[in-house]
């Protein structure tokens, strides 16, 4: 994730933010120009960036102007209230319980944050409203959240284009006792998402493509029975040897999950790698003098998956080792394979051959 500069006094600014606490204007993510702005009202009721009189206008999500909940503009011209990110909810969880705001809060960051990672990789993210090839999320809530995953609660997924997360998921004690319960090393909001969204575009980017073939040699024939397979990891665990061959027990269920899995691997190395690039993170992995690293590094738009993994595996190194510092665990409870590594390259050239600059 980028670091951005307020226009106003160039104060440091993050993501999420959505006032300066240094001169206080107020701040809004437009996807349009991939830049978290300082705003200032304009004449017209709208709101322009600062120094930037003739530019674009804007207004505020809809849903930050309701509910406090996104920090993403949507352009004064266009019809819809919502901004692009918010265009994709399908489903919202019911707004006049107090704790549903909350948690739905929690997600919708965590989903910007995923869309943000999908249009700096230059993918097609559209809503189902407006395509039916779309994107869309369902968040729902149950009475009573003891019985999620029990066969007749919230089941989490990806089904035609639709993204279904538990609004539960975002609760942090709820989600933690899930990852022990299923011996998880790592659980997160936006692990789900980037786990689930990997569905979604093998069903646009591989399944109608010349990367099939590719892909079944590669992660297997995913024409295997889907749910047979989930039974018997679920009965039986992973084989033996997983770690060998994949990024994560549960990659080893069904190719559909290796990939998924590994996509989702992919899109937290790219954001990890820019965040610490942002912050001036520089490790000095060993590379050949054919692969001289420049002054610029943008992983989001790396043609070269060696160099990727040749800046990850320091970093992880790193964030462990800081981790253990602290008194804590590992930041990255992983150990990457060259199996699982060649899996990794394999959906960073699918996405790059996709990519829209």
């Amino acid at each position: 994730m980028k670091l951005f500069a307020c226009q106003a006094c160039g104060q440091t600014l993050y993501f999420h933010n959505v006032q300066c606490v240094r001169c206080g204007h107020r701040l809004g993510f437009a996807p349009d120009r991939m830049a978290l702005v300082a705003l200032e009202a304009a004449d017209d009721g709208a709101f322009a960036t600062v120094g930037d009189d003739a530019g674009a206008r804007y207004r505020l999500c809809g849903n930050y102007a309701t509910h406090g909940v996104c920090n993403w503009l949507v352009p004064a011209s266009a019809a819809d209230a919502l901004c692009r990110a918010c265009r994709l909810n399908r489903t919202i969880p019911d707004l006049s319980e107090a704790r549903n705001v909350e948690l739905w809060r929690r997600l919708q960051s965590e989903k910007n944050r995923l869309v943000y990672g999908l249009l700096r990789l230059g993918l097609p993210v559209e809503s189902k409203r407006a395509s039916p090839e779309g994107l869309a999320f369902d968040f729902l809530a149950e009475p009573d959240p003891r019985f999620r995953e029990t066969g007749g609660g919230v089941v989490i997924g990806h089904a035609g284009g639709v993204i279904t997360l538990d609004v539960a998921e975002a609760d942090d004690a709820v989600r933690e006792r899930l990852r022990q319960e299923m011996a998880e090393p790592y659980r997160t909001i936006l692990g789900h998402f980037r786990h689930e969204s990997g569905h979604y575009y093998w069903d646009r980017l591989v399944k109608p493509s010349s990367w099939l073939e590719p892909f079944r040699a590669r992660f297997g024939d995913e024409r295997e029975d889907y749910q047979a397979a989930l039974d018997r990891h679920y009965a039986d665990g992973p084989p033996a040897g997983w770690p060998q061959q994949y990024v994560s027990a549960y990659a080893s269920s069904h190719p559909w999950e290796d990939w998924a899995e590994s996509w989702a691997h992919y899109l937290h190395i790219v954001d990890t790698l820019e965040t610490a690039w942002e912050f001036g993170l520089r490790l000095a992995p060993r590379v050949d003098a054919r692969r001289r690293r420049t002054e610029v590094f943008d992983p989001m738009a790396a043609d070269d998956f060696a160099e990727l993994i040749d800046h990850w595996l320091p970093l992880t190194a790193a964030l462990n080792s800081l981790n253990h510092s602290m008194g804590q665990g590992d930041a990255y409870p992983f150990v990457l394979a060259r199996p699982a590594i060649d899996k990794l390259a394999m959906v960073h050239d699918i996405i790059r051959s996709s990519a829209t600059p």
